[in-house]
Parts: structure tokens; C-alpha cells; sequence
């Protein structure tokens, strides 16, 4: 009898979830027609996204707000974003190594996935691991990004509810903020608040704080809170403020919108893979790519007009003017 991953997943089975995972990171074309079953069993998880630069102590955080949830008899599933490993292009595992206290606990689920030279702080298939989370009945899933400072913005298409975190004393806070990576923030966590400099740190995002209220009026506000992670100090705090902004997305109507955004964004990147994916397919066969490559680097052929030609023969040019018109 053949095994259905589907209704193993919707009972929660870990073991189901993780080899849905593995195929989606594979591109295995088993993968798809099972997210398309699973697709009306999502939309129940809050999504929280932690992100910010490296040295912030984003997982410490993201460890002990895991430890808060599951006092509240919430259920976890956590996705780390961990670097690739220049050998095997697989995660490092980092995250895993330092939130080990979790593993044997069955009210939480932990993956770790490789960036696989992704640049926006989440991996490709992170939307839809995310989606299996929320299928398999997790009430809290939390998103930790790799930590790459101002391309880290991937996370605001995914999360319902992103927090910035920054820390004092590590030299890039305010050209963090020029970069305009706080403009996703909707909550501000000044960690490891105990350090010397976190008086003016605070007092700078407030000033951005402001700054964003004088133009997106009749908003949300983004608040701050201080934490230790490292201490467990500010974490309850924190998860207030998560709730608290989850209920001003509810009762203003804000969730629809977010989620309406995050399907259109989300459904035209997976037209973009899917054409990628197609074309790279049809160029690596018979060695076409490898030709294509070796044309351009000896100036047979520059690369622009090598696009055009690749384009014109799956997509007429008549069609590509019309779409430009």
C-alpha cells in the first residue's frame, strides 16, 4: 500500500514532515502535488519571523521565546536559516547544535536549512516548509533568517509578525539602519540590553520609530523591547508584543491584506522558479549551457543578445512586446 505523506503530516508526524522538506530542497517532483493537498490545511500558525545581522543572538532569542511558547502549551516549529557549507551545499546546522534542549521535546519541530546561495536570508523553500508547519498543526512557527544585514528582507513575504533584532556595541547599528533594513521591523528588540550603549541605541530607533509614524499614519507603530536573552530577561515582554500586534492584524483587517500581498508575491516567485527551472532544464540538455557559456566567453556572442535568443525560442517576441506594452 503505498504511503500517504499527506494524512501522516495532517496527524503530525515528524517523520512525514521531514522527508516533504527534503523533497522540496531536492526539487523532487513528488513534492508538488502533495503541497497542492495540503494547501487548504494551512493559514491556523502565527508566523514569526527573527531577523537581523550576525552577533545580535538571534538564536539564544529564538530558543528562549520557544521556551515561553510551550509554557503557554503552544505547539513550535522553528526553521533556521543556516549558511551552506562550501562542501556539501547543506546547512551547518548551527542553529540545531544550539537549541538542542528542543530536540526531545514532541511539541516542537526543528529544521535547519542551507541558504544555497540565496541573498534575501531565507532559503527558497522556506514559504513552503512553512506551509507544511502550519499543515501539520504547529500554533507558532518561527523563522530565524542567516543573518546578512540589508538583504535580509525575504522574511517580511513570509512572517506575520517580523522582529528586527539589534544589539548594542557591535559598530553597524546605525548604518544598519541607513541601509533601511528597520523599515520591516514590526518590533524592535534591543538585545542583550544589560551591554553599555543601549540607552543611545534605544533612543536612535526611537527617533526612526517616529520618523516612520509621521508617514504611515493610522498604522501600526513599532515598539521596542529590551531583552537578555542569554539571562531569559525580556523574553515575556517580547512575546506580548508579538501578540499584541498579531491582535492589531486581526481586528484591523491587516492580516487579510499581508496575506493577500504575500500570496501575490509568493505566487509570481514560484512562476519565476518554475520558468528558471524549465529553461535551465532545456539548456543543460545535449550541453547547450556549457556552449552558451563558452560562446560568451571567447566573444562569439555577448550575453544580452544570448538572452534574447534563449527567450525567443520558448517565448515568441510578439508575446514579450505585448507584456512590455
Amino acid at each position: 500500500m503505498e504511503r500517504d505523506y499527506v494524512k501522516e503530516i495532517l496527524e503530525g508526524s515528524d517523520a512525514a514532515v521531514a522527508r516533504l522538506i527534503t523533497w522540496l530542497e531536492d526539487e523532487d517532483q513528488r513534492a508538488g502535488p502533495l503541497m497542492e493537498r495540503l494547501h487548504p490545511h494551512t493559514g491556523g500558525a502565527r508566523i514569526i519571523g527573527i531577523t537581523g545581522a550576525h552577533g545580535v543572538g538571534k538564536s539564544t532569542l529564538t530558543d528562549r521565546l520557544t521556551h515561553k511558547i510551550r509554557q503557554k502549551g503552544l505547539t513550535v516549529g522553528i526553521v533556521a536559516i543556516d549558511p551552506s557549507s562550501p562542501f556539501s551545499g547543506g546547512a551547518l546546522l548551527g542553529d540545531r547544535i544550539r537549541m538542542s534542549q528542543h530536540n526531545v521535546d514532541p511539541g516542537v519541530y526543528i529544521r535547519s536549512m542551507a541558504t544555497r546561495g540565496c541573498l534575501g536570508g531565507t532559503a527558497n523553500a522556506t514559504a513552503d516548509v512553512v506551509k507544511i508547519l502550519d499543515a501539520s498543526g504547529k500554533d507558532v512557527i518561527i523563522i530565524e533568517t542567516v543573518g546578512v544585514g540589508q538583504d535580509e528582507l525575504d522574511i517580511m513575504d513570509i512572517a506575520d509578525t517580523v522582529c528586527l533584532v539589534l544589539a548594542p556595541g557591535l559598530g553597524d547599528a546605525i548604518q544598519t539602519m541607513k541601509a533601511g533594513i528597520l523599515e520591516i521591523a514590526d518590533i524592535y528588540v534591543l538585545n542583550k540590553a544589560d551591554r553599555q550603549g543601549t540607552d543611545q541605541l534605544h533612543a536612535e530607533i526611537c527617533v526612526r520609530i517616529e520618523q516612520d509614524r509621521n508617514i504611515r499614519r493610522n498604522d501600526w507603530t513599532a515598539c521596542v523591547v529590551k531583552t537578555a536573552a542569554v539571562d531569559d530577561t525580556g523574553i515575556d515582554d517580547l512575546w506580548k508584543a508579538i501578540i499584541h500586534h498579531g491582535d492589531f492584524l486581526e481586528n484591523t483587517g491587516r492580516i487579510v491584506e499581508r496575506r493577500r500581498d504575500r500570496i501575490q508575491r509568493s505566487l509570481l516567485r514560484m512562476i519565476h522558479n518554475e520558468l528558471f527551472r524549465l529553461i535551465r532544464r532545456k539548456l543543460e540538455e545535449n550541453g547547450q549551457l556549457d556552449a552558451c557559456v563558452t560562446d560568451i566567453l571567447h566573444h562569439v556572442q555577448e550575453p544580452y543578445g544570448m538572452v534574447r535568443d534563449i527567450l525567443n525560442r520558448w517565448i515568441p517576441a510578439d508575446s514579450r512586446q505585448s507584456l512590455n506594452e
